[in-house]
């Protein structure tokens, strides 16, 4: 800052320290202990552990022995302030002429640092719940001793009779209140009656079916149908007006000349268009199976798969990896993990992601997307396109989701294909469960696919299986083997699962509904 005039009304010249910058934190409490502050808050370590992850709020804990205790979270925020250390000396001076004492006051300022950081609690308490239990007279009795082992114990410490205490790890999900604007009920004019709906539906009545005009077909219908609907195509012409999307159609039209069905993971790694418009162009082309060998694919309108053998090669297979203890590995030693997991619960101590933004119909005319600034460096033929491990299975890689729905053409793997050909030329029925396939096929793909799954983690990961391997002896063991396996020393590296798609396997039903 400039100097002034001088004088006590002149403005001072203060030099900022060039050493590290420091961290506020706006602690809830009288601090006269700080020893006993920071364990509240972790220690030293656990406040840098928090500072260099910023997706984390800092945890306090009030009774930090307490393994019940719930925490109070704090936000953090940028900031530019400086800390500032300020001496105020008083002196006493002794007037000879009037016998009394002049007190000069003298402040003294120095800059400690810059704040480039800071925490603040701004949110609510969690409800504690305390291990106790009533005892004679109502009289609250501690449960810490008994439930809290603080050394090996033996036996007898595990079959004591104890009052059951199962507290939740969570009691609020949100620790900031929260508005709820409640919709009021819908006046209607007398003699308004409900729309006829089933017991079994009867949730959002209110909201407005998607004007998708997708048909359905369940295994069961007689008849399929062999043109789109007259809304399908009216929605379409209305969205595709631009040489792109005209393109996208075309090359659909191929798709579905080359093979008759498909699934929606396969067509968006197949061709490059915006999922929001893939919605609208697949009802322009084919039908969405239910039920059946072939549910939640989409099938060329006027294509039975039902009445071809040749169909067998597009049914679904709904593949889940196997993981538990039996299987030689932990559901956290997993390598493909999983996308929602109870153990990774979005609890209040992480900052939530920023929601996806919504496109408008002007934004799907225009061929414009939220993302597309970001995107702008991806050739317009690949930006929205998966990749192939999103629906093919190949030998050697893992999928990239715990649960995958594969056609089975898409399985490409000998050993496979011969269990999904073993009856050609010998269809005879084709069933809701099996389709053109002999029975128990899919239990066999399954099986057959987890064992190679099994087998790709066990090279990857060895030290899983060495520890199993003594506690296996004499049990039953799986009768399918991939030759001899050579063991070799070699260093354990982070195992990286096979790449997939940011959005997850699913079935589109409600897209449409």
């Amino acid at each position: 800052m400039a100097a002034g005039g001088g004088g006590e009304q002149g403005s001072a010249v203060l030099e900022l320290p060039r050493g590290p910058r420091l961290v506020c934190v706006e602690y809830p409490g009288l601090v006269r202990d700080v020893g006993k502050m920071l364990q509240t808050l972790g220690g030293e370590e656990g406040v840098s552990r928090i500072y260099a992850d910023p997706g984390k709020r800092l945890e306090l804990y009030f009774r930090p022995k307490d393994p019940y205790c719930h925490p109070v979270c704090a936000n953090r925020f940028p900031t530019s302030s400086m800390l500032f250390k300020v001496k105020r000396k008083t002196r006493r001076k002794q007037l000879e002429a009037e016998g009394e004492t002049q007190q000069e006051v003298k402040f003294e300022m120095e800059v400690l640092g810059v704040v480039s950081t800071v925490y603040k609690f701004q949110g609510m308490s969690d409800f504690q719940y305390l291990a106790m239990h009533s005892g004679p007279e109502n009289k609250q009795i501690s449960m810490y001793d008994k439930i809290l082992m603080l050394k090996p114990e033996k036996e007898e410490f595990f079959n004591r009779e104890l009052p059951l205490y199962i507290p939740p790890p969570i009691f609020s999900r949100l620790d900031t209140p929260i508005d709820y604007f409640y919709r009021p009920d819908v006046q209607h004019r007398d003699g308004y009656n409900n729309p006829q709906v089933s017991c079994e539906n009867l949730i959002g009545l209110s909201r407005a079916r998607r004007p998708h005009n997708a048909i359905f077909v369940n295994f069961d219908d007689d008849d399929i149908p062999t043109k789109p609907l007259e809304p399908a195509v009216q929605t379409w012409q209305k969205v595709c007006t631009n040489p792109v999307d005209k393109k996208v159609e075309e090359e659909l039209r191929k798709l579905f000349e080359i093979r008759p069905v498909w699934s929606r993971n396969a067509v968006k790694a197949n061709i490059s268009v915006h999922p929001d418009k893939l919605k609208l162009l697949l009802p322009y082309l084919a039908y969405y199976m239910l039920t059946g060998p072939w549910r939640s694919l989409w099938v060329r309108y006027g294509y039975d798969p039902r009445k071809h053998p040749e169909a067998k090669i597009y049914q679904v297979l709904d593949f889940r990896i196997r993981c538990g203890m039996k299987y030689g590995y932990a559901p956290s030693d997993m390598p493909v993990k999983a996308k929602r997991s109870t153990y990774n619960y979005s609890l209040p101590i992480t900052i939530k992601k920023p929601v996806s933004h919504t496109v408008s119909v002007q934004d799907l005319k225009h061929g414009l997307d939220p993302a597309s600034t970001s995107s702008a460096k991806k050739p317009a033929s690949s930006r929205y396109k998966l990749k192939d491990s999103i629906y093919i299975f190949q030998e050697g890689d893992l999928p990239p989701y715990r649960q995958m729905f594969y056609q089975l053409c898409d399985l490409n793997v000998d050993s496979l294909q011969k269990i999904i050909h073993r009856n050609d030329g010998m269809e005879t029925e084709c069933t809701e469960r099996d389709g053109w396939c002999l029975q128990k096929t899919s239990d066999d793909l399954r099986d057959t696919m987890s064992l190679m799954i099994k087998h790709i983690i066990r090279a990857t990961r060895p030290a899983l299986f060495s520890s199993t391997s003594n506690a296996e002896d004499g049990k039953e063991r799986l009768a399918y083997d991939f030759g001899e396996e050579e063991e070799e020393d070699e260093e354990e590296e982070d195992f990286k699962p096979s790449d997939g798609s940011e959005n997850e396997m699913e079935t589109e039903i409600l897209d449409y509904v």
